[in-house]
């Protein structure tokens, strides 16, 4: 029932005004653009799958629904690609009229779930994404990933900015 322009608009024409009246749908579509901007995205063109309950009520149609794409990112501690699997459910009421901008309306018997789905999945990213959660990221000094836990060494060289201070350390008189 979506229409063929879009495939996020869903037509509701059974529903509307049909208090108690119930559909779901299963749909696998791809992204229409790119989600998030930050490390993890979900690319433009992606798979998704879209699992949706409609249901009409005295006020509009409720759309619950569950998104599943694959999200990409970079690890922020050792800058290994990663991907992963996000899940991520909405809940939305279609009101058949609304004087409330924030609102969201039946449009032409139909839903538009673009927005909505785009903001669950931005909403669900990871902030930092990490490769592994016992991933120790990379050497300050020689720029590979730790294998290990780095020790707590403290380091031997001191920065050449801060080697003017230093000398005041050494002649210092009340230094033991």
């Amino acid at each position: 029932m979506a229409t063929s322009k879009n495939p996020l608009v869903v037509g509701v024409k059974d529903l509307v005004h049909q208090a108690g009246e119930m559909r779901e749908l299963s749909l696998e579509l791809v992204t229409p653009e790119k989600y998030g901007e930050a490390m993890a995205t979900v690319a433009e063109g992606s798979p998704m799958t879209l699992a949706l309950r409609l249901e009409g009520l005295h006020e509009g149609v409720l759309a619950t629904g569950e998104v599943s794409v694959t999200a990409t990112a970079e690890c922020v501690r050792c800058l290994d690609p990663v991907s992963f699997d996000l899940g991520v459910d909405f809940q939305e009421l279609f009101a058949y009229s609304s004087s409330d901008s924030d609102s969201y309306t039946v449009v032409d018997d139909s839903l538009n779930l673009e927005d909505i789905i785009r903001d669950a999945v931005v909403l669900e990213l990871p902030f930092q994404p990490v490769c592994t959660e016992d991933c120790y990221g990379l050497d300050p000094a020689t720029g590979e990933k730790h294998t290990e836990q780095p020790g707590d060494t403290v380091a031997e060289e001191i920065d050449p900015r801060w080697q003017e201070l230093s000398k005041l350390l050494e002649s210092d008189p009340e230094k033991p």
